[in-house]
């Protein structure tokens, strides 16, 4: 793998709204629409040979939409739940707050199974056969990803750490 650019998706209803959404569905707003189009003109100029996005809507249809700018067959997007956001437990729908601490929620995916599920999907990536790979999918899992590619960026467990925030319809390249 020569090229690996992550792209959260474009901005959500929930988004808007404060609220946290994890694993449950939230559309994209006329505005997260707009986001993925202009990062999809951005993109035509880095050779995407493959992409592949969270199964989630918000991840899938921003894949679509840069896709669609690129040139890039919608049917050849290749989902996989490796990529899905981090799941939040009984604190998915509520509205968030940026000193949550989310040690302690009921069922939520912990620190620690979120980082090994990001190696695994780092692991599956470098597997592929392609040249120049985008990522479609969500602020904590990317942020997870990311903390196996560059040392500068650490995975910590709080909503607070802006620092390492990854913003919506935002293509970073890690490798």
């Amino acid at each position: 793998m020569k090229r690996l650019y992550f792209m959260r998706h474009g901005e959500t209803e929930m988004n808007v709204q404060n609220i946290w959404s994890g694993t449950t569905e939230t559309p994209l707003t006329s505005k997260g629409r707009e986001q993925a189009k202009k990062a999809g003109k951005k993109a035509k100029t880095f050779g995407i040979d493959y992409i592949v996005s969270s199964p989630l809507s918000r991840a899938h249809e921003t894949a679509k939409l840069i896709a669609k700018e690129i040139g890039y067959p919608a049917d050849k997007i290749h989902t996989n739940s490796l990529f899905i956001e981090r799941h939040f437990g009984e604190i998915e729908g509520t509205v968030w707050d940026f000193d949550t601490d989310l040690d302690g929620i009921i069922d939520i995916e912990t620190f620690n199974e979120t980082l090994e599920r990001s190696r695994l999907a780092l692991q599956w990536l470098h597997g592929l056969d392609a040249q120049n790979i985008l990522v479609v999918s969500h602020g904590s899992f990317g942020r997870a990803l990311r903390h196996h590619i560059l040392e500068d960026y650490p995975y910590t467990n709080r909503r607070s750490d802006q620092i390492n925030r990854i913003h919506n319809a935002q293509i970073e390249r890690w490798l």
